[in-house]
C-alpha cells in the first residue's frame, strides 16, 4: 500500500519511526509533501518521493515571479514526482486570493512545462480551483477529495480523487457515496499526516501507517476486498506519479 500524501516533517515523530511504523503496516511507500525538506527525506528513504510546490497558504511567501523558478529547480531532482499540493484556499485565506491565483497558475504553467501531474488543495474555492485547471495538460489529483458537488466534472475531466481519513468520519457519508463512485483507475488513497486522522485514531496526530484504516472504509463502501482496493490504488499511483513498480 501506498499513502500518496502525507507532511513527514510536520509530524512530531521522527521520520525514521514514522516509515518503519508504516513498512511494519504493509505501507510501502510514502509521497511527502513540501519543498527542500521533501527532497531531503526522499533521499534518506528508499520508500519515500517527494511532490514539490507552494501551498496556497504560502502564496504571499512565493517571490513575485520567482516561486515557479524555485520549484522547477526542485523538479529537476529524480525523487521529485509531482508539482504541489498547490491550489486555492478561500476557507482560511491565509493569503490574498489574487497572489493565490497567481501562484497557482504559475504551477500549472510549470506541471504542463516539465510533464509532471498536479497535486491539488482546494477548499471553499471550487468554482475558482476547477476554472483555473481547465489549462492543466497533465495529470490531475484532487487531494483530500472534498468536491463531492463537482464529482461527476472531475470524472469527465479524468482527475483522481484522492480520498484521507476524513472519509472516516460518522458526517461524512456524502464523501462516502462519492468513494464508491470513483472508477477503479481513478481512485487514491491518503493520510494528510499529521492532520484529518481516520477513525478510530481520531483525535490523535495522523501518521502514514493509518492509511490502512482509510483503506478499510474505502474497500467497505465500494464493495471489494481491501487487498483489491490496495492493489489499485497502487496501480494508479505507479502510473500517475511514475513511480517503479514496487518490490514484492
Amino acid at each position: 500500500m501506498i499513502d500518496t500524501h502525507a507532511h513527514l516533517d510536520a509530524c512530531a515523530d521522527a521520520p525514521e519511526a514514522l516509515v518503519a511504523e508504516a513498512a511494519a503496516a504493509g505501507v510501502s511507500r510514502i509521497l511527502t509533501i513540501g519543498r527542500e525538506q521533501a527532497v531531503g527525506l526522499a533521499e534518506r528513504f528508499a520508500g519515500v518521493w517527494a511532490v514539490v510546490g507552494w501551498h496556497p497558504h504560502e502564496a504571499g511567501e512565493a517571490a513575485e515571479g520567482g516561486g515557479g523558478e524555485a520549484i522547477a529547480r526542485l523538479l529537476e531532482h529524480p525523487r521529485a514526482v509531482a508539482v504541489g499540493e498547490c491550489g486555492l484556499d478561500y476557507f482560511r485565506d491565509r493569503a490574498p486570493r489574487d497572489r493565490q491565483r497567481a501562484v497557482f497558475g504559475e504551477q500549472i504553467e510549470l506541471a504542463n512545462a516539465t510533464g509532471r501531474p498536479l497535486v491539488i488543495h482546494t477548499r471553499e474555492a471550487d468554482a475558482d480551483t476547477f476554472a483555473a485547471l481547465e489549462a492543466a495538460r497533465v495529470p490531475v489529483v484532487l487531494h483530500c477529495f472534498s468536491s463531492v458537488e463537482r464529482l461527476d466534472d472531475a470524472l469527465e475531466r479524468g482527475y483522481y480523487c484522492s480520498f484521507a481519513g476524513n472519509v472516516t468520519y460518522p458526517s461524512a457519508e456524502p464523501l462516502r457515496a462519492a468513494a464508491a463512485r470513483v472508477p477503479a483507475d481513478r481512485l487514491l488513497a491518503e493520510t494528510d499526516s499529521p492532520y484529518l486522522t481516520p477513525v478510530p485514531q481520531r483525535g490523535r496526530p495522523n501518521r502514514p501507517a493509518n492509511v490502512m484504516l482509510t483503506l478499510a472504509v474505502l474497500a467497505d463502501v465500494r464493495g471489494q476486498p481491501a487487498g483489491e482496493v490496495a492493489a489499485e490504488v497502487e496501480a494508479n499511483a505507479a502510473r500517475v506519479f511514475g513511480l517503479p513498480a514496487p518490490e514484492p
